[in-house]
């Protein structure tokens, strides 16, 4: 009986053992597999070797070559306004005329003393000449007869300052005062504007300063100047670097017929360097934008652990240089003929498993035009 017990004892503890190696071999095949996730959506370009212009792109804005904002010399009431909001002038024109009643009282005082004086001063010189008269009498003549030709030119100077013109050509903006007004000295009158030339003000980085000079051709472009393009040159350049920005001020000025760049405008500028240059160009939805350095995704054939080949991705640092439109120029990291992930980049990771999809591609041209433009 006891040697049945033990033999059935046995039994089980082989069948036990056998179970358990059999469960062990299966935990590790199981650690041993690894879990590929889903292949992601993307789409792709190929690489393609273009030739761009050697150009400095940059945000300006319009600034007007002779802005003013025109105001009272001296303190007045307003008696005449010779202009309309938004008008065109030319230089010299009459803006606004300030009561001069009492100043024309004063001058018609101040000249007939003058006129007296000058009667004095000749009389006096006759008698100075028969020797009735002292010199120190003469003297005092003449000069009371200076005295009243200067007060009637200074009347004269202020009645001629309470004319305000327009200190030269251009368009008035909106006016700020009203027939019988108070003005006080400096108080604004209205913004006169030169428009043509205009000027266009705009940074470009301190590593390429060496490159701007004097005279290079700009094109200017603006949205809101219903597409119209502007050429122009660079006329000034400024003496130093922002220490913010560490950007160098550059100043064009081009020509402006019919004044459809007003100041404050924004606009878009590029500067031509010579030559043109060989790039990658690629849609900027392509590029993985990161504080230690730019990159895309690269389509190749890769393998598992396991040694199985399937479509992955690898991740490639790239060296960017410039953009026009939707495209962005790579001049390093990426070869021609190299199969990029053009949209996607965001859910990828070097050596994701993707399949590709390109019945739907992101937008690529350099001249884009939204349907809202």
């Amino acid at each position: 009986m006891a040697k049945r017990m033990l033999l059935m004892l046995a039994l089980v503890a082989v069948v036990v053992a056998g179970l358990g190696f059999v469960k062990y071999r299966q935990i590790q095949a199981a650690s041993q597999t690894v879990m590929q996730p889903p292949p992601e959506a993307v789409t792709t370009i190929v690489a393609k070797q273009e030739k761009w212009p050697a150009t400095l792109s940059a945000i300006g804005s319009a600034v007007a070559v002779q802005g003013v904002t025109v105001s009272a010399d001296l303190p007045g009431t307003v008696a005449r306004i010779a202009f309309e909001s938004g008008q065109s002038v030319r230089e010299g024109d009459v803006l606004v005329e300030l009561d001069t009643r009492q100043e024309r009282a004063q001058l018609a005082n101040v000249e007939a003393q003058r006129d007296l004086a000058h009667i004095n001063f000749n009389r006096t010189q006759e008698l100075v000449k028969q020797g009735v008269i002292a010199q120190q009498e003469y003297d005092n003549v003449v000069a009371q007869q200076k005295a009243t030709e200067a007060q009637v030119g200074e009347i004269r100077a202020t009645i001629a300052r309470k004319t305000i013109r327009a200190a030269f050509s251009g368009i008035l903006g909106i006016r700020q005062i009203n027939l019988g007004q108070y003005l006080a000295a400096g108080e604004a009158i209205v913004p006169l504007q030169s428009l043509n030339p205009i000027y266009v003000n705009f940074n470009v980085p301190q590593q390429e300063g060496v490159k701007v000079h004097v005279g290079r051709t700009v094109q200017v472009t603006s949205n809101d100047a219903a597409g119209a393009g502007f050429t122009g040159r660079v006329t000034a350049i400024d003496s130093v670097v922002n220490e913010s920005t560490r950007n160098l001020q550059v100043q064009a000025t081009l020509p402006n017929p019919g004044g459809k760049l007003r100041p404050g405008m924004f606009v878009q500028v590029e500067m031509g360097f010579g030559a043109d240059r060989s790039v990658i160009a690629l849609p900027t939805t392509a590029i993985n934008y990161a504080p230690y350095g730019d990159s895309v995704y690269v389509v190749s054939d890769l393998k598992d652990p396991a040694g199985k080949t399937y479509r992955g991705v690898r991740q490639q640092a790239v060296k960017l240089e410039g953009s026009r439109g939707d495209q962005v120029a790579v001049v390093s990291g990426v070869k021609p003929g190299d199969e990029v992930v053009s949209s996607g980049v965001f859910k990828l990771r070097n050596g994701a498993a993707v399949q590709v999809n390109n019945k739907v591609q992101p937008g690529n041209s350099p001249a884009p035009k939204p349907e809202d433009s």
